[in-house]
This record gives structure tokens, C-alpha cells and sequence, in this order.
């Protein structure tokens, strides 16, 4: 190795200077490019596609953080890596925002037409869409961007336009009146993930419902008064004796002058409310499902803005919802039937775009079937083709498809997929093709668009462009998610790779846990506790949000995080860089070379490879294991405690010899060995690794770290004895300076130091004599303790270190005495507080627990103080 200038490397690591000069290098030097290659293995992941109206968040720095190691990982052991980004064109997001945007310049969406809208909602993807992707840029992610695909760009629609025709015909997509979530502001249908539960004050109201031909009454109880408008029915519970009688007779329904039946049915819960249930089949999931055990008719009373329509009695109608509901109230009350009102406080469903709350809707949808398509899927998973991280979302998974419905896959919106079919104008007559007919003058498109979640589930297989791309990357190898989409999309992938592929879409899933603040609470907008990774970038840098956002989230469990934990990656960031600071700039001086590099060995080198290889084994491990969490705190472990605090200090004594073949050898090893563990650390922290390998040795145009061959486990190096060994030698050491601190003896000043141990090698003894400050080091199995001695007991020693000659004895007993006597002092005044009733009940709780702390914080140092004291007795 040629000698290069190190003296200008920084004294600290500034990622300000590093993190963008190596995102532009990589891409500049297509390292994160991939083609199919049959003389490689592929590996291969695409990205969860960010909406485009997303933002960056703690989510997507968890997520695309693990998806970046496990890529950068494969690529440096051979695999050909391949991780597709992309986004989604979020079908009602997206247009909720476009029509609010399109408002403030007094546009509106109808007003301009279907083809005017869509070319707004195009503009405002090209302006606003592309942001996110810039943002996950900053984090250093290793995506192949040549492959950036969008759910709605030319191939990828005609892919879905394409699998909805072939479902079509073969008999597994329908149109039908169904109950769906339906947006009042959006004026579609929504999924079950776009609907947020709320917790809502709300009011019960126990109304009469007059039993018709008697003057009896039943009492029901409701949270929606204005929905019995739309009631044709009322259910008791058959094994409810108060209402046995009652069954098979009819009700004159208040305000309405329609009779509906009384029946039983096991889902009515006899303890809520009165027992008795008005059921509202147009406008309750459950009401809708009784109606339909007991055939009965189904009234919708809203329009699609939830105002109400011509089926409520003339005076209700064209009102909003709500204002319905103190009308009908109102009338209740005015005719006696409104028994009370109670406070009631239950979870509404809002639309997660709309801002509102939804409404149970019977509505004219396209319907996917799911029997046939969810059994395979189901049976992938439970069989274990495709595995889950952590295994125990497969129960939930499990119970989700035993009791799948029917997927609506049509939305009352614009910006999306447009179902491909066609109405005849005069014969009504449908026609499903990925082309319209010939004589389209005489057709009408349907109106609605997919669903999002019935194009993104493609995502996995027709992300590749053609054939051979998709023959030779799919199926993928990992997908990370969140796990509140096992359902929408997980399940959905699996079903669509092995309907349309044949196979399954991934073999493994990762689920990410929940990021939390300190308090327990989920982050998020509302709450403002979700800090802008960007500005956690700006002020720590990536490789340090990366290293603590990985450090903090163990498989299965939510994360606690908070921006001042990153201080926990800057200090590794620094410690990594000081390291390799202090070896380059001895490469100043000390001649580099390959060929010295196995000479003069000692049982230091042999303790730190063997200590390297196990390591490396058990990091392989727990990657492959998807112990995302144990892998890194092995390597910070290994880096900070074995490399920079041990092995570092250990070589110097080498470093500053004499002898300058032995020096070569020293700097050449801790060089190779450096590089090799910052390939472990490359894929948790890309930019300083990429900044300080360069720094080690000159590179050829467009190298890269990411490129390297990993480090392989020569299993030859490890030994367990020298391990044991050094363990030993590194306790001694440690006790050695434990004693030092207590006893107050001079950093400067050299002891003498007796080992009741068998005999130690000589290369043993010289290490302990230069970091234990010792003139001299006695070990021996028989030592008697020496008196007026310092003593320490570790595993199979115990060391003695003699006082006298070293301190003042007296001097030291006096300033212990006072020490002791200062903290029973404050002790004293802790437990007055704490015995204090008055302050432990009317103080906070945080103070209180403080107080705790701090006794048994002075407890602790004053048994230790008292300890030290007796040994000098």
C-alpha cells in the first residue's frame, strides 16, 4: 500500500461532508444497478410503494432501513440485489387532494369533466408525487432507480386492466348490491384500512316502540335515532324471557306509519341496552346480516352525501344526517316515545381522507370472489412457503382468511384503474375487455375505478417490465410492511402470485414494529410527537438515525424513540471514525504491506480473530433469522468493546516499538481487520463505512464497499481457551483500574501486582504490566494476601495490589471517613422526605420516584465506601 496524506482527516466525523458526495458516487456509478444474470443467484426485494402524497415518517425510515440492509447485505455476499422502488398513485388520497387544491381556484371537479380532472391530478402527481422518493434518497437507500415504477404508468395499468378481465371471465368478479364503508365527502366506497376508529362522546336514547294491536311497548336503545327511519325489523334475543311472548308480532313504527316484525336472533346481546335491537339493514353491517338470515327488506334513507332521500316521510327529507337526527328526536319527544337520554361514549368509524364519520351503505359495487383465491393463500403460509416475522402473525393471518368476504374492488373516483366494462346504451348488454368495443359510440364505460389495493397487489410480480425479468426475479425474497396491512395487502400479494404466477410473491415478510414515543403513545401528525426524519438527518446524520432506529426495535416489540436516542449511533459514528483515524494517521509513518501481515502474532491477534469469526458467525445467524436487533448490538459490542477499547490499546505497545517490521505487521493486521468489520457495519450504516474504506487503501473508479466481497468465517481461528485467556488478562486489567479510581492511587504511579492464579505465558504478563501500570507481577497458585492490600476476586483469580509505600494510608482513611460521612448526610435527608406521608402523597409521582432513586443511589455508594474503608483497616 502506497503511503497517502492523512493528516487533514477530520477529528470528528462530520456527515454533512460525507452523506452526499457518496448517494451521488453510487449513482453515478450504477452500484445499486441490476440486470438478470443467470450466473448469479438474484435477491430480490420491491419497496412497499409510498403514496404519493406521502411524506417521509419514523415508519418509513424503520422499513426501508431493514429492507436497505438486507440489500446491501446480499449484494456484498454475490447475490444479485435487486430492490425496486416506486409509488402508488393512492387513488382517494390523491384525489381529495386534487379537488381541495382545485377548489381554492374555484374549480370544480364535475364542472370540468372526467379527462380535464385526471389531466390536474397527472400535473399534481409530476409536482408533488416525486417527493418521498427524494426524501428516502437522504437515507441512503440502495434501490435500483432505473426500475422506479409508478401503479399507474403505461405497463403496470394495462397489467391490472389485464388481471381484471381475466377474473372476470373467469367467473370470479360480480356486480351486486352489497353493505359497504361508504365517505359522504368522497361520495365512494372505502376500504376497511381507510376507516380510523374514533373514540366519540355520543348519547343512547331509549325510545318506545308500540307493539301493534296492544298497548304494550318494547324500549330499544340506539346511538343513531334518525336510522330508524330505515328500520324493518326489531330483534330480541330467543332465550331472553321478557320478550319470548313478544316474538312473531309486529310494530307500528313512530313517524313513519310503516309495521315492521319482531324476531329473535342469537346476536342480540340481552344486556346491552333494553335487550330489544331496531335493526336498520341499509345502514348497519350487522342489521344487514340479520335482514339477511330473516329475509327482511332493506331501505337506504341517505343519499350519497348522507343527506337524507325520498324514502324518509316528507318532512326529514334533504337534510344532513345530523340535523335529521334532532328532528327525529325531537318529534319522539313531542309524542311521548323518548324515554331518556344517557351520555354514551363508543369507537365511530371516520373516513381516513374525508375527515368524517362513514356510513354503512347498500350500494350497486364489483365484487372479487375469495373462496377459491384465499384457500391457496392460506394454506402458503400456514404450510410455511411463505414464513412470517414474527411467526405469531400467523395466527392472525390464519383467522382473517378462515373468515374472508367477498373484496369490493370498486371505487366511486377518477384517479385510478377504470374498470374495464361497458354498458350497451340500448341493450344493456356488458362487455369486459382490455379494449373497448369496435362500435364504442354505442357503449357507456363504467364510471368507478378500482380499488388501490386491487393494483398494487401486482406489485410483486409485474414491477418487472418483461419476461425475462420476471422469470428471473420473482418470486422476491423479502418484503417488509407493517403489519396493519397483512390483510389489505399481504394477503392480496400472495393470492394474485399464485393465481397469476403459479407461485408464490416472497418467501419471507417482515413486520415492523410500532414506533412509539417515550410516553407509550403511537407517534403520528395529531399528536405532534413524530419528529421530521429529515431534520434527525440534518442534526445527527443517516447512518446514526439508521444505527439507533434498528438498535431500539427488537423482533415483535414496539419501539420508544425519541430524537435524543440518536445521540446513541452519533457516538458509535464517532467511535468507528476514531478508530480509523488513529490507524491511518500510524499509516503515516509505518509502512503498509500484505505481505508482513501474518508475522509477529501473539495471542492478541489470535484472541481478536477468533473473537471476529464468532462474532461473524453469529451476526450471519441472526440476519438470517430476521434478529434484525441482535445483529447490530453484536457488532457495536465487538467494535466498541473488543476492537476500539481492548484491541486498539493492546497494539499500541507494537505500534510504538521499535522494531520496524513489527510495527508493519501490527498496523497491516488492525487495517485488514478494520475493513472487514466495516463491511459488517455497512449495512446499518452505508455513508461512513463507504467514507472510511476508501480512506484505507487507494480504489479503483467506481468501487464501493457495497460491492466488496463480505468477509467469509474461518472457522480455523476460533479458540475457545485463548478467548477464556484474555478474558481473564482483560478482567485483571479492569479490576486493576476499578482499584486505582477507589483507592485514590496516582494514574502515574506504578504498583505491584500479585495474582493468586496458575502461572501466566510471559507474553500475558507484559500485556497486563503496560495497561496495568505494574513494575512488576507475581502469579502463583499458593500467593498469601499481603498485608495493608488492595484485593479483587474475578473468575479463577484473585489479585491483590500492596498499599503501603503507594498512598498515605491515614490521608486515604480520613478522606474516606469524610466521604462516608457527607453521604449518610445526604442519605439522612432523602429518608426524612421519603418517611414524610404528606410529601409521598402530594408530591408528583416522577419526583417521588426521583427520591427513591437517589437513596438507593447513596445506599449503594455508601456500602461500597465502607467496603473500601474496612480493607484499609
Amino acid at each position: 500500500m502506497d503511503q497517502q496524506n492523512f493528516a487533514d482527516i477530520p477529528k470528528a466525523y462530520s456527515p454533512q461532508n460525507v452523506e452526499d458526495k457518496w448517494y451521488k458516487y453510487w449513482l453515478e456509478n450504477n452500484v445499486f444497478h441490476s440486470e438478470a444474470d443467470d450466473s448469479k443467484n438474484p435477491y430480490t426485494i420491491v419497496i412497499p410503494p409510498p403514496n404519493i402524497t406521502g411524506v417521509l415518517h419514523m415508519g418509513h425510515i424503520l422499513n426501508n432501513t431493514i429492507q436497505d440492509i438486507y440489500i446491501r447485505l446480499k449484494r456484498m455476499q454475490g447475490f444479485n440485489a435487486c430492490w425496486v422502488p416506486g409509488t402508488d398513485h393512492a387513488s382517494i388520497a390523491t384525489e381529495v387532494k386534487v379537488i381541495n387544491d382545485l377548489a381554492k381556484r374555484g374549480i370544480d371537479k364535475f364542472e370540468i369533466g372526467r379527462e380535464e380532472f385526471l389531466k390536474h391530478c397527472y400535473a399534481w402527481k409530476d409536482k408533488y408525487g416525486g417527493i418521498i422518493i427524494e426524501q428516502l434518497k437522504k437515507l441512503g437507500v440502495s434501490c435500483d432507480w432505473s426500475r422506479e415504477r409508478f401503479t399507474m404508468d403505461e405497463h403496470y395499468y394495462s397489467k391490472v386492466v389485464d388481471s381484471f378481465v381475466q377474473l372476470y371471465k373467469e367467473g370470479k368478479i360480480y356486480r351486486g348490491y352489497r353493505m359497504v364503508n361508504w365517505c359522504p365527502v368522497s361520495k365512494s366506497a372505502i376500504s376497511d384500512e381507510e376507516v380510523i376508529p374514533r373514540e366519540t362522546k355520543g348519547s343512547l336514547w331509549y325510545i318506545k316502540y308500540p307493539v301493534a294491536g296492544s298497548d304494550e311497548f318494547l324500549i330499544v336503545a340506539t346511538t343513531r335515532p334518525e336510522t330508524m327511519l330505515g328500520d324493518t325489523g326489531v330483534a330480541v334475543n330467543p332465550e331472553d324471557e321478557r320478550y319470548k311472548n313478544l316474538i312473531g308480532k309486529n310494530i307500528e313504527l313512530p313517524l313513519t306509519g310503516r309495521v315492521i316484525p319482531i324476531f329473535a336472533d342469537q346476536y342480540v346481546d340481552k344486556e346491552f341496552g333494553t335487550g330489544a335491537v331496531k335493526v336498520t339493514p341499509a345502514h348497519d353491517f350487522n342489521d344487514y346480516d340479520m335482514a339477511m338470515r330473516h329475509n327482511l327488506e332493506f331501505i337506504n334513507i341517505f343519499n350519497e352525501d348522507a343527506t337524507t332521500n325520498h324514502n324518509v316521510p316528507e318532512e326529514f327529507r334533504g337534510l344532513d344526517r345530523y340535523e335529521c337526527r334532532k328532528k327525529v328526536v325531537a318529534r319522539l319527544e313531542e309524542f311521548g316515545l323518548l324515554v331518556k337520554t344517557e351520555d354514551y361514549t363508543n369507537n365511530v368509524g371516520y373516513s381516513e381522507r374525508g375527515g368524517v364519520p362513514i356510513e354503512p351503505y347498500i350500494s350497486e359495487q364489483w365484487f372479487m370472489k375469495m373462496d377459491e383465491l384465499s384457500k391457496s393463500a392460506l394454506d402458503a403460509v400456514t404450510e410455511g412457503q411463505v414464513r412470517f416475522h414474527p411467526s405469531h402473525w400467523v395466527k392472525t393471518y390464519e383467522h382473517w382468511m378462515s373468515n374472508i368476504k367477498d373484496w369490493c374492488i370498486s371505487r366511486q373516483l377518477w384517479w385510478g384503474h377504470r374498470i374495464p366494462v361497458w354498458y350497451h346504451k340500448d341493450t344493456k348488454e356488458i362487455y369486459c375487455n382490455t379494449l373497448p368495443p369496435a362500435d364504442s359510440e354505442n357503449w357507456h364505460q363504467d364510471e368507478d375505478v378500482l380499488d388501490t389495493w386491487a393494483s398494487s397487489w401486482l406489485w410483486a410480480h409485474d414491477v418487472f417490465t418483461n419476461e425475462t425479468d420476471q422469470k428471473y426475479y420473482y418470486p422476491t425474497d423479502l418484503l417488509v410492511t407493517a403489519p396493519d396491512i397483512i390483510f389489505f395487502w399481504v394477503a392480496r400479494m400472495i393470492m394474485a402470485g399464485q393465481h397469476f404466477m403459479k407461485d408464490i410473491p416472497f418467501r419471507d415478510v417482515y413486520f415492523t414494529s410500532v414506533i412509539r414515543d417515550l410516553q407509550g403513545r403511537k407517534m403520528s401528525k395529531s399528536l405532534g410527537n413524530s419528529p421530521d426524519p429529515l431534520d434527525v438527518i440534518r442534526d445527527y446524520g443517516a447512518d446514526a438515525m439508521r444505527f439507533t432506529i434498528i438498535y431500539l426495535a427488537p423482533l415483535g416489540q414496539d419501539i420508544r424513540f425519541s430524537v435524543d436516542k440518536c445521540e446513541l449511533g452519533r457516538n458509535f459514528a464517532n467511535k468507528i471514525w476514531n478508530a480509523g483515524r488513529f490507524l491511518l494517521m500510524n499509516a503515516q509513518t509505518i509502512k503498509v504491506d500484505e505481505n508482513k501481515k501474518n508475522l509477529h502474532r501473539d495471542v492478541v491477534d489470535d484472541w481478536i480473530d477468533s473473537r471476529f469469526t464468532g462474532v461473524l458467525n453469529e451476526y450471519n445467524k441472526a440476519l438470517d433469522r430476521f434478529e434484525i436487533n441482535n445483529s447490530i448490538k453484536l457488532v457495536y459490542s465487538y467494535v466498541w468493546n473488543d476492537f476500539c477499547d481492548w484491541y486498539v490499546e493492546l497494539i499500541k505497545n507494537k505500534l510504538y516499538s521499535g522494531d520496524e517490521d513489527v510495527k508493519t505487521a501490527a498496523l497491516t493486521r488492525a487495517l485488514d481487520l478494520f475493513e472487514k468489520l466495516l463491511q459488517l457495519v455497512h449495512p446499518f450504516m452505508p455513508f461512513i463505512t463507504e467514507e472510511l474504506w476508501h480512506l484505507i487503501k487507494p480504489r479503483v473508479d467506481g468501487a464501493s464497499i457495497s460491492l466488496a466481497a463480505f468477509p467469509a468465517a474461518d472457522n480455523n481461528l476460533v479458540s475457545a481457551k485463548v478467548e477464556e485467556r484474555m478474558n481473564m488478562l482483560m478482567d485483571i486489567i479492569t479490576a486493576v483500574r476499578n482499584i486505582r479510581g477507589e483507592m485514590n492511587i496516582p494514574p502515574s504511579r506504578q504498583i505491584q501486582l500479585k495474582l493468586k492464579a496458575e502461572e501466566f505465558p510471559e507474553e500475558y504478563i507484559n500485556y497486563i504490566k503496560k495497561l496495568a501500570k505494574a513494575e512488576s507481577v507475581e502469579a502463583t497458585p499458593s500467593l498469601v494476601k499481603p498485608d495493608k492490600s488492595a484485593s479483587a476476586v474475578i473468575a479463577g483469580c484473585e489479585l491483590f495490589i500492596p498499599l503501603e509505600g503507594i498512598i498515605d494510608l491515614d490521608e486515604e482513611r480520613k478522606r474516606l471517613q469524610k466521604e462516608i460521612q457527607k453521604m449518610e448526610g445526604f442519605l439522612t435527608g432523602v429518608e426524612k422526605k421519603l418517611s414524610n406521608e404528606s410529601f409521598v402523597k402530594s408530591a408528583p409521582a416522577n419526583i417521588v420516584e426521583k427520591e427513591k432513586e437517589k437513596r438507593a443511589d447513596l445506599t449503594g455508594k455508601l456500602e461500597k465506601l465502607r467496603d473500601i474503608l474496612s480493607k484499609l483497616s
